[in-house]
Formats: structure tokens, sequence, C-alpha cells
């Protein structure tokens, strides 16, 4: 029983392969891609590691928003400093740039489908039945304004009779826009912390005879005011006195002449 079965299968798929290869021979459908002038656009966001917790990154954006990227692919790399980094080697304060070039490229896609077969039954103006030349009957739907081949005249279905063989050609024209993107991340180690100040005075450290000597520094020296003139010591006294009695023996001198000759 299952045997039969299998057989059975084989047989209905066998014939279904048949039938859509007849099928094909039947209605042939042909496509073509036109591509347009692509138009590219780009993007740049810019913002601050916040916390990195296994795949999930926060980053406070240029804006001061926060967002949060969930589930960073393992494959996702940040180039820092010519190295290529993962998310688990970004750390807080780490300075980040995502530039997103989305490349847009216009397609017309025309499709041309071919069908010949004999009118078997017609509903204008909407549809009708054909038998293909392997026998069987299929129904298609007649789209406005389509034309048919009788004869060689191009006539409309109104005009389609039962027996006529028919050929009919559909072209369908649709715009489509392919969409493509491409993402790089970059970014910058966080800048080292600030060093304090030294307070206080200076420590200099001198070594002499295997003995350090601490001392603190001391402000330069100040230039010594110049030495003032030494007050003389000896006194003026007996060189008046000297004058003085010189003078008075002169007047001494006079007043015996003066006396002499009265």
């Amino acid at each position: 029983m299952k045997l039969q079965r299998l057989y059975y299968l084989l047989a209905t798929g066998s014939l279904c392969l048949l039938l859509s290869a007849l099928m094909a021979g039947q209605v042939q459908t042909e496509s073509t891609t036109s591509k347009g002038q692509p138009t590219v656009e780009t993007k740049v966001e810019r913002g601050e590691v916040v916390a990195v917790s296994g795949n999930d990154l926060v980053v406070k954006m240029e804006d001061g928003q926060i967002r949060d990227f969930p589930n960073v692919p393992e494959s996702a790399r940040i180039t820092v400093n010519g190295q290529q980094l993962s998310v688990h080697d970004l750390k807080p304060g780490m300075k980040l740039e995502r530039t997103i070039t989305t490349t847009n490229t216009p397609q017309t896609v025309t499709t041309v489908k071919s069908v010949t077969g004999t009118v078997w039954q017609v509903m204008p103006p909407n549809s009708v039945i054909l038998t293909l030349e392997d026998g069987t009957n299929e129904q298609f739907r007649i789209p406005q304004g389509q034309k048919f081949n009788i004869n060689g005249q191009e006539l409309d279905a109104f005009h389609l009779k039962k027996g006529m063989k028919v050929s009919a050609t559909k072209i369908v024209t649709t715009p489509k826009t392919m969409v493509t993107q491409e993402r790089k991340v970059t970014g910058e180690m966080p800048p080292p912390p600030p060093t304090e100040a030294i307070q206080g005075p200076m420590l200099i450290v001198v070594q002499k005879t295997q003995t350090t000597q601490v001392a603190q520094a001391k402000p330069p020296a100040q230039a010594q005011p110049a030495p003032q003139k030494l007050p003389q010591t000896a006194s003026e006294l007996p060189l008046i006195g000297f004058i003085g009695t010189l003078v008075l023996l002169s007047g001494v001198v006079l007043f015996a002449f003066w006396a002499r000759a009265h």
C-alpha cells in the first residue's frame, strides 16, 4: 500500500513538472532592469560613550540626547587610532563618530509577458480562457487597453471569438529604488586626567659625601645698597686755634709799631 502511494506521489510530481514545462513554453515572461543616476546622502552623528554592558552601548549624543544601542553585533568594528576595536573595547569617555552613507539608485523593471493559444471562452473586457498547445485551458485577466494579434491585426477583447488563434504581449513597467547603506564608526580615546600642580616650597636634594641634605629653596638675594661715605673722625678745632693765634700775634705786632710811631 505504501509502495503504491509512493508511485502515485512520484507520478503526480512528474506530471506537475511536465505541465510546468509546457506552460513555460506557452507563457513566456522576460524582465529587464535599467538603472538611473544614483544619489548619495551622508549623515554624521557624534557622541560620547556613557556606559558599556556586554553588547549594549549607551552614548550621549552631541545634542545631549542619551541613546541606547542594544545588541551591538560582535562583527561591528570601531576604528580608534588605527586599531579595530569591538564593542567590548569601548570605555566611558571615548568620543565616537558614525558616518552613514546612503545611496539611492532608481531602477525601472520592464516585464514582457507573451502568451499564445486558441480562444475557448471570452468575457470581454475582463478575462479570456485560452486553450494552450498542450491542450490545457488557462484563464487570463485582460489588462485595460490590452490588444490581441488576430490575423495580423491589433484588436481588443471584444473582437475575440471562440476558436480564434491569438497571441498577446503584456508589457509592465515598474519603477523601483534600490537603497544601500554603508556605516563607518571612528573613535578617540578619552584625554588623560590633568596633573595636579605642586603646592608649597620646592625642595632641593643635595648629595655630598654620601649624605643627603634637604634644604628649602630660598628666594634670590636682593642687591645690597651702595656703601655710604664713612664719617670723618678728625676734628678741625686745632686748625682754627692755630689761625686765631697767628691773627692775635699779628695784631700785637701792629699795635707795637703804631705805639712807637706816636
